[in-house]
């Protein structure tokens, strides 16, 4: 059973769409269930998130998550964004059933992909952050993973 608030954030999603000439954009994806996130990032020369945009192609929880992990980050600094994790998605919309799980993980993943982006394409490190390694937008094949 879903939350109101997931319920909410899959029948109004918030930031939909996409930024043209985004500052950073991650892709990733699930092969089991088959759920793909991809989030825009527009980021100011402070490190400041001012939009953020997403597009998904998967379940109500996938669409939910990706609402409020662009709601959490939106008007964020970097370091800020860094610090959304899969279990603050989760909490932020009330909990997720216990098979939905791997849809927050996917949200924290794209952020993180989305800054990933933005720091290559200005050569720059953010404190904390790894390759992702679920990362699609390259045109990669999604990596099966066990949550």
């Amino acid at each position: 059973m879903y939350t109101e608030k997931v319920m909410d954030h899959f029948q109004h999603p918030r930031n939909m769409g996409e930024i043209e000439n985004a500052s950073g954009v991650g892709t990733v994806g699930n092969a089991k269930c088959g759920d793909i996130m991809r989030i825009y990032l527009d980021i100011d020369d402070n490190g400041i998130i001012n939009d953020v945009k997403f597009k998904t192609f998967g379940c109500g929880a996938a669409v939910a998550t990706s609402s409020m992990a662009t709601e959490l980050v939106k008007g964020k600094h970097i370091s800020e964004a860094m610090q959304v994790t899969n279990k603050a998605v989760m909490e932020a919309l009330d909990g997720l059933p216990p098979v939905k799980v791997h849809c927050s993980l996917l949200a924290e993943e794209a952020i993180h992909a989305a800054l990933w982006d933005y720091a290559e394409k200005h050569g720059i490190k953010i404190e904390g952050l790894q390759k992702p390694k679920n990362d699609i937008s390259e045109g990669e094949e999604a990596e099966e993973e066990e949550y």
